[in-house]
């Protein structure tokens, strides 16, 4: 798994695991969650997830919005817990970078390179 796979899947996991600790503390506290932080997570967790796959096209873009929406939710949370969603978005920039530098080896590029 040296193309950046596993960094995608963890950053995917710590992704939902922060959704669901934020669900828990916010109705432990009596609230009402911030739909769009949610969502957002929830967001961020599905590119990441597809990121992971090692057939899907368009990898490395679906890594950096992965990224880009969780640096940006971490920072929003920095006070509570934006640090664990922080570290899923830097992982997803190592994974897209991974993903970067390793060919494609779906079974459409290997007949192209064939002929």
């Amino acid at each position: 798994m040296n193309s950046g796979r596993l960094w995608a899947a963890v950053s995917a996991a710590i992704a939902l695991l922060m959704n669901g600790v934020y669900l828990w503390l916010v109705h432990h506290d009596g609230n009402s969650p911030a739909i769009w932080f949610v969502a957002g997570l929830a967001v961020a967790a599905l590119l990441a997830g597809y990121g992971a796959l090692r057939t899907a096209r368009g990898r490395r873009p679906a890594l950096i919005a992965s990224a880009v929406l969780q640096l940006g939710l971490g920072l929003a949370g920095i006070l509570t817990i934006g640090f664990p969603i922080i570290l899923g978005g830097l992982l997803a920039i190592i994974a897209a970078s991974r993903t970067a530098s390793t060919p494609s080896t779906t079974p459409a590029t290997t007949a192209i390179d064939r002929r």
